[in-house]
């Protein structure tokens, strides 16, 4: 994992890399934690780990990450609703559920994941749930998942600080293949909501406006996407 340096330090002629991999993985004082929590696997001192953060963290890059280090199956949040925790637990040792929040609250997805963490902790076996909001400030429906998710650690991702905004948003053009000028970087910071939400919106719209107006991503572009934004 790759660790962040201030603005005015970070390459910005870098290599393309996969976009989930482990290297590829930007750690920061925002997430310096959460993933020390996944490399400390199979340490962890609970049968479940809590991968907790704003929208587009990076939550589900780490949690690919610990899938590829546990081999761990990747079950689909809606299928609390329609799988048994026996079937679910038989997809894998080990097991990770990626956005979880929308079944919180919802009796039958909660059975199940009830039921899939005592499963893990009968067997030794690890579960790794990301979500937005940290267990201790949800409504569950059933009461004993809530004290069994509110007693696991939480691996928290902070919001971000401008080194790690500035590296995401120089990865996040280099995996859509777009060269990035320091400048137009130095443009978008002050000028940016302070979000990994915000990241994503600035770089999907600018790659968008770039190609239908047939320009090269600039400050002046910029500054459009930015003034509509603001506008919205």
């Amino acid at each position: 994992m790759q660790s962040i340096r201030s603005p005015q330090q970070l390459p910005l002629d870098l290599a393309m890399l996969p976009a989930m991999g482990r290297e590829d993985f930007l750690i920061g004082p925002e997430n310096r934690e959460a993933s020390g929590w996944i490399d400390s696997w199979p340490e962890w001192p609970a049968p479940a780990l809590i991968l907790s953060g704003p929208a587009a963290s990076g939550k589900s890059h780490l949690l690919a990450v610990w899938r590829e280090m546990s081999k761990a199956a990747l079950i689909d949040p809606k299928e609390l609703t329609s799988q048994s925790a026996e079937d679910l637990a038989n997809r894998g040792e080990h097991l990770a559920i990626d956005g979880v929040d929308p079944w919180i609250g919802e009796r039958a997805a909660e059975t199940t994941l009830f039921h899939l963490y005592n499963i893990c902790k009968e067997n030794g076996r690890s579960l790794l749930i990301s979500m937005r909001a940290a267990p201790a400030r949800i409504d569950f429906a059933i009461a004993d998942l809530a004290s069994r998710l509110r007693a696991a650690p939480v691996a928290l991702i902070h919001p971000p600080e401008d080194a790690l905004l500035a590296a995401l948003l120089i990865k996040q053009f280099h995996d859509r293949q777009i060269t990035i000028s320091e400048d137009v970087i130095h443009y978008i910071l002050p000028r940016m909501e302070r979000s990994f939400d915000a990241v994503r919106d600035i770089v999907e719209t600018a790659d968008r406006l770039a190609l239908a107006e047939q320009r090269r991503i600039s400050v002046p572009l910029m500054r459009t996407i930015l003034s509509q934004m603001h506008s919205e």
